[in-house]
């Protein structure tokens, strides 16, 4: 079950095993491999008859520390750390996809999430529908017997699309395909996904989560509610494992064949920063809807995008499942692509550079940055605005923020 308070969830969160000094923090196991007193023990852990660790490619007492405290706050039934999101959304693909499978998501994605759908998956088979997921009808149509999963992103990055997720599930529950949503830009925190009827989360930790974009790292998060058996890849699994098939494929198999798995200085970075992420989500959530509303004003802005805000599209369904707080990105568009390098170029308290949820605001055009290697032709399927910029919203103050951006503006 999920503790009533967040930030008690994750501090009284105990360890598997007594630490041999009662240390109150997670000792680092920096080490890649672990003895065992017979040949009959070792049997028995790489066959699965004992819990010990083996090899920390595939498990490690500090990693799994961090996937316990996650598991713990969300009430999810098993968690997998990965050593990027971009991982964690590979490895779930990996585990739900197969030649002549097809995945139904939207444009608007992130892009090297586009990329590995469009251009490194579907050489092996895999076809990917793009689809306007704040449709439900049009994503119905979509689904068919060889769909392997619904995938999107709850709040699309730089878009802020809002999809209703209700809706969403209501058409995964009827076609028996798992709903998968990359919940990144609000934090667990605040959004419950099994509330929504997601069925497999996944979230880049090493924005909110990592404590200052100390560390790169992804979770897989499994919720336990959906019937397996309905899965080409996971049938026999379902059999087995039941509500736990998704995690123990990817345990078995999926994780530890890709070796992708979490580093133990990673969890550890990660294991602290949760204990803080309420303090500085919920900060900066605040900040950013604040700076985005005195922004409104400003002459040289053209168009303030925030989902906090009143009059955006999707203010309604995100205050329905986000509540109030409703994260720490927006994005904002200029007059043309020479002046949002001109206004960059000016700034001197807000830091150019990429990544999301540090401590530090940070801001990028992403035309020509995270979508300067795409043709115009997919730039424009994916509706990448050259006039748009992204500012990720830190722990400065609004004052300080607001007269950086207006002597920018000059």
């Amino acid at each position: 079950m999920m503790q009533k308070d967040f930030t008690t969830g994750i501090i009284s969160t105990g360890y598997f095993k007594k630490d041999a000094y009662n240390a109150l923090q997670m000792p680092l196991y920096a080490n890649a491999a672990y003895e065992f007193e017979s040949a009959e023990a070792m049997a028995d852990a790489f066959q699965g008859r004992s819990a010990e660790h083996t090899y920390s490619r595939i498990t490690n007492p500090t990693v799994q520390y961090f996937e316990q405290r996650v598991q713990k706050i969300t009430g999810a039934v098993g968690v997998t750390a990965l050593n990027s999101g971009m991982a964690a959304i590979t490895n779930v693909i990996l585990e739900l996809a197969y030649a002549g499978a097809n995945i139904v998501t939207s444009s608007h994605l992130f892009g090297n999430t586009w990329s590995l759908l469009s251009s490194t998956l579907a050489p092996f088979g895999l076809e990917t529908r793009f689809c306007d997921l704040t449709n439900p009808e049009e994503v119905a149509a979509n689904v068919d017997e060889n769909t392997c999963a619904i995938f999107l992103e709850i709040v699309t990055n730089p878009h802020l699309e809002v999809a209703d997720l209700k809706a969403l599930s209501a058409v995964a529950k009827s076609k028996n395909v798992p709903l998968v949503a990359d919940t990144t830009i609000i934090p667990f925190i605040d959004f419950h996904a099994q509330d929504f009827g997601v069925n497999i989360e996944i979230v880049s930790s090493t924005k909110y989560i990592s404590g200052g974009a100390t560390s790169i790292g992804g979770l897989v998060i499994d919720y336990g509610n959906f019937n397996w058996k309905h899965s080409k890849r996971l049938e026999a699994f379902a059999k087995q494992f039941g509500p736990m098939a998704f995690t123990a494929k990817m345990r078995k198999e999926i994780h530890r064949n890709v070796g992708a798995y979490m580093s133990p200085q990673t969890a550890q970075l990660q294991t602290l920063g949760l204990e803080t992420v309420e303090l500085r989500f919920r900060q900066a959530s605040n900040s950013a809807k604040e700076l985005a509303k005195r922004m409104k004003s400003l002459t040289g802005i053209k168009h303030v995008n925030h989902i906090g805000l009143e009059d955006h599209p999707y203010y309604s369904i995100s205050k329905e499942q986000f509540g109030e707080y409703t994260g720490a990105m927006f994005t904002f568009t200029l007059d043309s692509q020479e002046a949002c390098f001109a206004f960059l170029d000016k700034l001197k308290l807000i830091r150019r550079a990429t990544n999301l949820f540090d401590n530090r605001t940070l801001i990028i055009h992403p035309a020509s940055t995270i979508y300067g290697t795409f043709t115009q032709a997919q730039r424009d399927e994916m509706d990448i605005d050259d006039c748009l910029i992204r500012i990720s919203i830190g722990l400065e103050s609004v004052d300080d923020l607001l007269a950086d951006i207006k002597q920018a503006l000059v």
